[in-house]
């Protein structure tokens, strides 16, 4: 029986927000599943790093983008 890993490539932006966490999802499944051997779970580890600090990115832009209309006025979107 052969198990399938996909590696992490590290240095690869993403094409978009969903495809990061597709790939980080996958590589948390991989890790958690503990059969990596220790390069690869450390090259893992680096690339969710990657992955998650673009997901961040993506996210602030969106949000500096997002405006809330209050009292007839656009102002900066407040998350709760």
């Amino acid at each position: 029986m052969s198990s399938v890993h996909s590696s992490p490539e590290p240095g690869r932006t993403p094409a978009t927000y969903e495809d990061a966490l597709t790939e980080l999802e996958r590589l948390v499944a991989a890790m958690e599943g503990g059969q990596l051997p220790l390069d690869q779970l450390l090259q893992s580890y680096r690339r969710g790093a990657e992955l998650l600090s673009f997901c961040r990115g993506r996210l602030e832009a969106v949000e500096q983008q997002v405006k809330v209309l209050e009292d007839g006025q656009l102002k900066p979107f407040a998350a709760s």
